[in-house]
């Protein structure tokens, strides 16, 4: 598993120190590794990939930390259409999950490729004092994956993103939306997504960010509401690459106990 991970990183990495010599101005925005997305688009004739590894530890029986652990790799590749529109297609990448049943104690492995997601990111209004920087994100998750991480069906989301400038070298970010996900039984149901973030630039180079994040606000025969709070930074190597990292703490008993991740974003 870490060793491709590791493969992965060092030509990534070595694709950070290329675009540092060509850089073409304009800082990137990157949509790692928060829950809310940005306002902004690439930019026309611009490709912008976004990739990492996230490690999610579910709750035990206690409620503690003694549950099951997935690893990943989510990807988001964003393809400039013009200077507010862009093309999106994203997945959680190669996925593996280990876990234990409580009763026999017998532990399983499942191991495969999550579904894509393919969308369209609008920027809609450039912020200008009190007013926000405003963004529409709609896509459709298809059933891509390996059979036993597949989805049942398209499943569509859409979102809208408001960014605050305020004093203090801070930004408030807003992300409220709907999606459509399917049951265990084959039936279709809609929940809502909501996400808050604070981000404090401590210099040119270093960003820090806390967020509360609702990813699924749901029913409980839906699998109900699930809530975490996240804490990360990132670091601009070049204006066309960043380096992320954010570790996230689970609010509920819905919501996995702990997770983190650390990624990379480079834009061409």
């Amino acid at each position: 598993m870490f060793r491709p991970i590791a493969r992965c990183f060092l030509l990534l990495t070595i694709g950070c120190a290329a675009a540092q010599a060509q850089e073409k101005g304009g800082q990137i925005v990157s949509d790692r590794p928060d829950l809310v997305e940005t306002s902004e688009v690439v930019g026309k004739g611009r490709v912008q990939l976004e990739t990492g590894v996230l490690v999610e530890r579910e709750r035990g029986d206690g409620g503690g930390s003694g549950g099951a652990r997935t690893y990943s790799m989510p990807t988001l590749l964003r393809v400039g259409l013009g200077e507010s529109l862009e093309m999106r297609i994203e997945t959680e990448g190669r996925t593996i999950r280990h876990s234990r049943d409580t009763e026999s104690g017998e532990r399983s492995t499942v191991a495969g490729y999550a579904d894509t997601a393919l969308g369209l990111s609008w920027h809609v209004l450039d912020g200008d004092g009190m007013r926000p920087s405003l963004g529409v994100l709609v896509d459709a998750e298809l059933p891509t994956g390996s059979r036993r991480l597949r989805g049942e069906g398209v499943r569509p989301s859409l979102r809208v993103v408001g960014e605050w400038a305020l004093p203090g070298e801070l930004e408030l970010g807003l992300m409220p939306g709907v999606a459509v996900e399917s049951d265990d039984d084959g039936g279709r149901y809609t929940y809502g997504i909501f996400g808050a973030v604070l981000e404090k630039a401590f210099s040119e180079r270093l960003h820090g960010f806390a967020e509360i994040a609702l990813p699924q606000i749901a029913r409980s025969r839906h699998g109900g509401t699930q809530a975490r709070f996240d804490v990360g930074a990132a670091w601009f190597v070049s204006s066309d690459c960043q380096i992320d990292t954010m570790f996230s703490r689970g609010l509920n008993d819905r919501t996995p106990y702990a997770s983190f991740t650390v990624g990379l974003s480079i834009r061409r």
